[in-house]
């Protein structure tokens, strides 16, 4: 578990899928976030925009148990990137959309393809329309599902668009959601690495909205100790470390 090179961190955290109720029976990406954080061992932390956490989940799931491990160099970039603007999960769903509505099954294609264009008309709706080269990347990825678009279109057209904020959020999840899982059990190779890249792309996202010096307080402020310690307490006292 502990390698020893310089330009290596002393402790690579194992990264496993599901929630752990403690280090000991290991941990997914967003707990060992919160362990980071100095915050309390959860999967849900405070430290991170609840959108942006929730891709990390199921990313973190849904990637092999072979490469999840590659998900570990991530997981600082998400603490202290949280904000209360709107479109910060309107622009992931429609980030983790674009990607799978290629490569996605048929099944998952039109429900993909309404979420580009509801995210589309939310953001145009809070006064921040796409830009030009996010536009492009809509059509390029509706130009690979041309039927899918099609529909999406013809849907979007006849059913009224929500504007409750808990409606939005449901809808947000839910293409985030069929989204990953549309990537992770496509007919495509390299599943893992283009979800891993999506995470990314997130990131940066919420990073470019939030502003870097969220992103840099978040980093000053997470645990140098190495996450072992986290393990290491827990075998010794059978319970969660408070920090």
């Amino acid at each position: 578990m502990t390698t020893h090179t310089d330009d290596a961190p002393l402790f690579v955290p194992v990264l496993s899928a599901g929630k752990h109720r403690t280090p000991r029976s290991g941990g997914c990406f967003m707990e060992f976030a919160s362990y980071l954080a100095g915050e309390r061992w959860s999967d849900h932390p405070a430290c991170t925009h609840p959108a942006l956490a929730f891709l990390a989940r199921m990313t973190n799931d849904c990637t092999s148990d072979r490469n999840r491990s590659q998900l570990a160099e991530l997981i600082p970039s998400v603490i202290g990137v949280n904000g209360d603007d709107p479109r910060i999960e309107l622009l992931i769903a429609l980030r983790v959309a674009m990607a799978a509505l290629p490569i996605a099954s048929e099944s998952r294609q039109r429900a993909l393809a309404v979420g580009i264009l509801s995210c589309e008309l939310q953001l145009t709706r809070l006064g921040h329309p796409p830009s030009v080269e996010l536009r492009e990347c809509m059509r390029a990825a509706f130009e690979q599902a041309p039927l899918a678009a099609r529909w999406a279109k013809d849907f979007v057209a006849e059913n009224k668009a929500a504007t409750r904020e808990r409606a939005i959020s449901r809808m947000t999840e839910s293409v985030i959601r069929v989204g990953v899982l549309g990537i992770a059990q496509a007919c495509s190779p390299g599943a893992d690495a283009r979800l891993r890249e999506v995470l990314r792309g997130a990131i940066a996202d919420c990073a470019a909205i939030f502003g870097p010096r969220s992103l840099d307080e978040g980093l000053a402020s997470s645990r140098s100790r190495d996450l072992e310690e986290a393990v290491e307490a827990d075998r010794s006292h059978d319970s969660v470390p408070r920090y």
